[in-house]
């Protein structure tokens, strides 16, 4: 019963979010606040984990292929479709999760122990809008970060498969290219533009219901992230389970 009135409550945020719509010239300087807060600063996170992690990929794959009638190129393949199926936009999602996850929940929980949030309530606007929207806009850029996350992920498998020596460069572009279909490039963007919703919306969720201190803060940031990472491996099941089968 809990679990239910939770996502009824949730559901019931996001109808208010869309409902009283703020003045534009009040958002716009809280959206480029977001974007460079949520996005441009996880530029360097998500670039050091994509390039290591593409590489631990590719030489994981080298060492598992000790048949020498296996063709060498299948460590580009099996790289390019662990890196844009899986792990850019799913795992990512969930690092990300504790990054700004944490951080929504922790500046609007704040917000909330420190009764700004009434304050703004008392001059008669739409909280959820005015805290929660710009976020949601700020996230649209995300798959952006994914696109970047997929580029160095490959790339770090070249350069772990190549200067390893695993294989020869041509062999691992070669396996890039072998049997690309399209259509897993934008199942991955799918998924992220889902994902990108989610990472707004559950951590806003539970720093703008967030009772209690400063203690509670940081209670709820954790909370968040373990919610907004279940949330994200459901989803990634069902849109999985729906577009690849």
């Amino acid at each position: 019963m809990k679990i239910i009135k939770k996502i009824g409550s949730y559901f019931l945020m996001l109808q208010k979010i869309f409902g009283k719509f703020t003045k534009w010239s009040v958002l716009r300087p809280l959206i480029f606040k977001d974007i460079e807060v949520l996005i441009l600063g996880s530029i360097g996170i998500v670039a050091f984990i994509s390039f290591f992690v593409g590489g631990v990929v590719a030489i994981q794959t080298a060492l598992n292929m000790s048949n020498p009638l296996i063709p060498r190129n299948l460590i580009g393949y099996a790289t390019r479709q662990s890196v844009i199926l899986e792990f850019a936009p799913t795992f990512m999602s969930i690092i990300m999760a504790g990054k700004v996850g944490s951080y929504i929940t922790s500046s609007i929980g704040t917000m909330r122990v420190t009764e700004q949030i009434d304050a703004l309530e008392v001059m008669g606007i739409n909280t959820y809008n005015y805290l929660i929207f710009p976020k949601i806009v700020a996230l649209l850029l995300y798959p952006f970060v994914i696109t970047f996350s997929m580029f160095l992920g490959i790339f770090g498998g070249y350069i772990a498969s190549v200067y390893g020596g695993f294989c020869s460069s041509a062999l691992f572009i070669e396996g890039i290219q072998i049997e690309f279909i399209p259509f897993h490039v934008r199942y991955a963007f799918i998924k992220t533009i889902i994902f990108s919703f989610l990472l707004a919306t559950i951590p806003a969720y539970h720093g703008y219901y967030l009772k209690g201190g400063a203690l509670q803060v940081g209670k709820a940031s954790t909370t968040s992230f373990v919610w907004t990472s279940v949330v994200i491996i459901f989803v990634n099941y069902m849109i999985t389970q729906i577009l690849l089968t």
